[in-house]
């Protein structure tokens, strides 16, 4: 599309996470248009019009990608939408940034990869927010600087706090499980911080401390994982949905010559109270406190890649490798058994004309 001065943006899902990608692109990435938004939810899309000014409002996606002028579309939908989405938008001629994770199992990530082969003059960025963050990014440059020798170790955990209201019960049918949910965003961090590794075998266990509507469903509240790369290196997750104080997203990289930790303390802000109970700090409570400006570096990133006609900053094979991880993670869950990835993804078919 050339060097075009802003990109014309249509977002579809307004849910608890959609609303927050919409207020980024309508506030804060100036290179960005938001012309036109999509939910099967009236509520949703009023309040796309009211808040955004955002005029153009649909309850059918197609209709959405119909929309005149449209340049891309923001995915912020369920899971299982992703990869049919991903690629109708393709088909429309549009540029796609979609929500982690690309889809619940490897063959449908490998579906959009190939249909993406078939439109190389379009933008398909999946969300991967931590590599937007300034203090993972930080880390990463370090590594890559050789601060701490040769990296061999990653143990990182994404633990969020305990909502007793039941949401991720409701949630769980849909999500894929904990692993896929929420340490798919460590298996691609270890890769990343790594050099993107072979996996070659994983295994996880996980046990249900709070949440018992999801025993019946195969899901856990609290899980472990271990990820076993080519050359040795190692990956550690935790998962929880079950922390007292807050959110907890942190990592830690060891090398041969020394180790980097990214956020171990998940303090709000610089603030320490000191007082008879002791000296403590307050902590940020879901992940989208802890991400904020990661999120909009995130959009600026995809809009920009449009507008200067290059590849993003990760690709979809970064995808699915991140979902062929955690869902090896969750089958060995499951099924408490070691699960092989040394094979690894089939190639896609070539695209067909």
């Amino acid at each position: 599309m050339g060097q075009r001065e802003r990109v014309r943006v249509g977002i579809a899902g307004l849910g608890r996470l959609g609303r927050r990608h919409a207020e980024n692109l309508a506030r804060w990435v100036p290179q960005a248009e938001l012309v036109a938004a999509c939910s099967p939810v009236a509520g949703e899309t009023a309040w796309a019009r009211e808040a955004l000014g955002v005029e153009a409002t649909y309850a059918e996606y197609h209709r959405l990608l119909d929309h005149p002028g449209l340049d891309a579309v923001f995915l912020v939908t369920p899971t299982s939408l992703h990869a049919p989405q991903i690629v109708e938008a393709l088909r429309a001629g549009k540029h796609v940034f979609c929500e982690k994770p690309l889809a619940l199992d490897v063959a449908d990530c490998l579906r959009v990869e190939e249909e993406a082969a078939r439109h190389p003059d379009r933008v398909v960025m999946i969300g991967f927010v931590r590599r937007f963050d300034r203090s993972y990014r930080n880390a990463f440059d370090l590594v890559r600087r050789g601060a701490i020798g040769r990296p061999f170790l990653v143990r990182s955990q994404t633990c969020d706090q305990n909502d007793p209201s039941g949401f991720f019960v409701r949630f769980a049918p849909t999500s894929g499980g904990i692993f896929l949910d929420c340490s798919i965003h460590d298996a691609d961090l270890a890769r990343w911080l790594l050099g993107d590794p072979r996996p070659l075998r994983a295994f996880a266990t996980g046990t249900v401390a709070i949440h018992e509507g999801l025993r019946p469903l195969g899901d856990v509240d609290n899980g472990v994982g271990v990820v076993e790369f080519e050359g040795g290196s190692l990956a550690c997750f935790y998962a929880s949905r079950t922390m007292a104080h807050g959110h907890d997203t942190h990592t830690e990289i060891v090398g041969t010559a020394g180790r980097l930790t990214v956020g171990l303390n998940p303090r709000l802000d610089r603030v320490e109270i000191s007082d008879a109970s002791g000296v403590r700090n307050l902590c940020v409570a879901d992940f989208y406190q802890r991400f904020e400006d990661a999120f909009a570096n995130e959009a600026r990133e995809f809009v920009d890649a449009v507008r200067e006609g290059r590849p993003p900053a990760l690709t979809l094979r970064d995808a699915t490798e991140a979902t062929r991880i955690a869902a090896a993670l969750a089958e060995a869950q499951r099924g408490r058994r070691v699960v092989d990835l040394a094979r690894g993804p089939p190639t896609p078919s070539p695209p067909r004309s």
